[in-house]
């Protein structure tokens, strides 16, 4: 079961998601669909910034709400959310409305479970997995809200080719590690001496408080390893992390 959840997280990844969402503004460019085309980079966009932005605020300065587990948006989720209903309802606009609306279900029952899957494999608490799929689905709505009354000058297998491509090669693509990068521009940004973690567990019986790790016998005295014998920063309701 572990195996299904992490297969199905995968594919919210942005090495996944971000291809899709290129392919959709392609798409759309393609078929001369200009005003749609802004719309979806300007929506897709804002929920990316979104995103950063409540994990910058998390990890840099200790801004979330501990009380719901919420140290940021679930990027995942949004991204899922937001990309998979777009595809798969524009992949069908040609067809009649009843194909149409079986098409935006699978695309919204399909971001669902890549969303869902965050909680299992303890990457997100069920808080930000929410927000984050509801952000996601709030670019979808918005998007499709204005495309109902455009009708596509391409068929749609152009877009179907352009997101099975992700697919195929995303089990031979490295992740990448956005969460690192994020941290690294927190630590910048904040000007504190370490980051913050959560303290929270993110699943029964399981600390994911990251500790910083004890220097090994022998090794380098405090001058070379400063950061590991540094008294961790407190904030209320956050474990920190020294700085990466």
């Amino acid at each position: 079961m572990t195996s299904w959840w992490n297969a199905l997280s995968a594919m919210g990844g942005i090495e996944v998601t971000g291809p899709l969402g290129v392919a959709i503004a392609a798409w759309l460019l393609a078929g001369r669909s200009w005003r749609l085309s802004l719309a979806w980079c300007l929506l897709y966009g804002a929920g990316m910034a979104l995103v950063v932005v409540t994990k910058l605020a998390y990890m840099g300065w200790g801004i979330g709400i501990p009380e719901l587990k919420f140290a940021g948006l679930s990027g995942h989720a949004m991204r899922a959310c937001a990309v998979f209903p777009v595809a798969f309802y524009l992949a069908c606009r040609r067809l009649g409305s009843p194909a149409r609306r079986w098409a935006l279900a699978a695309g919204i029952v399909l971001a669902l479970l890549v969303s869902v899957s965050r909680v299992p494999v303890l990457a997100h608490s069920w808080s930000e997995v929410v927000l984050g799929g509801f952000v996601g689905f709030a670019v979808a709505a918005g998007f499709i809200w204005q495309a109902r009354s455009e009708h596509p000058t391409v068929v749609g297998r152009l877009l179907l080719g352009l997101c099975i491509l992700p697919l195929l090669v995303m089990p031979t693509t490295e992740p990448v590690h956005t969460e690192r990068m994020l941290k690294k521009l927190a630590f910048a940004l904040s000007g504190r001496e370490a980051v913050v973690e959560r303290a929270w567990h993110l699943g029964p019986g399981r600390d994911h408080r990251r500790l910083p790790r004890p220097v090994p016998q022998g090794s380098a005295g405090p001058a070379q390893a400063p950061e590991l014998r540094r008294l961790p920063e407190r904030l209320p309701g956050a474990g920190v992390r020294v700085a990466i």
